[in-house]
């Protein structure tokens, strides 16, 4: 029976979060959603505030956040390279909605010292984290 898995890799700036077999992979790209399979496409792209999902070979499905980052697709693997990447059980949820609040209270606040793109940027980070807690939940 042929093997239809894959090599993915996933690195951060802080550690190595994942190296082995999977079956299948989710990503939020540049572009939207990405779903990749054996005998993908070869692909470079950025990727965006929001999760990585995998299916291991034994059929256990994981979940992490990244906040940014590029990933490669080969022959017959794939390499996450983010900014940061936290697994979804090590999320603090409190931190996050904080974090959604104080983006929000900045993009509406009328102060000339306000980054609104750098608010903008917080409130992506913090949604796509509430993101990954609320898929962990199910």
């Amino acid at each position: 029976m042929a093997d239809f898995n894959f090599h993915l890799d996933i690195v951060s700036a802080e550690e190595s979060l994942y190296s082995g077999s999977v079956s299948a992979v989710t990503v939020s790209g540049s572009e939207g959603e990405l779903g990749i399979r054996y005998g993908h496409a070869p692909l470079l792209t950025s990727i965006r505030p929001g999760l990585i999902q995998y299916m291991t070979k034994s059929g256990q499905q994981e979940v992490l956040y990244v906040s940014g980052g590029m990933l490669e697709v080969q022959n017959s693997s794939v390499k996450v390279l983010a900014d940061t990447a936290i697994r979804a059980e090590d999320l603090d949820k409190a931190k996050a909605e904080e974090a959604k609040r104080s983006a929000e209270a900045k993009l509406h606040s009328s102060s000339p010292d306000v980054n609104y793109a750098e608010a903008a940027a917080d409130l992506a980070r913090a949604v796509a984290k509430l993101r990954v807690l609320q898929l962990l939940k199910r």
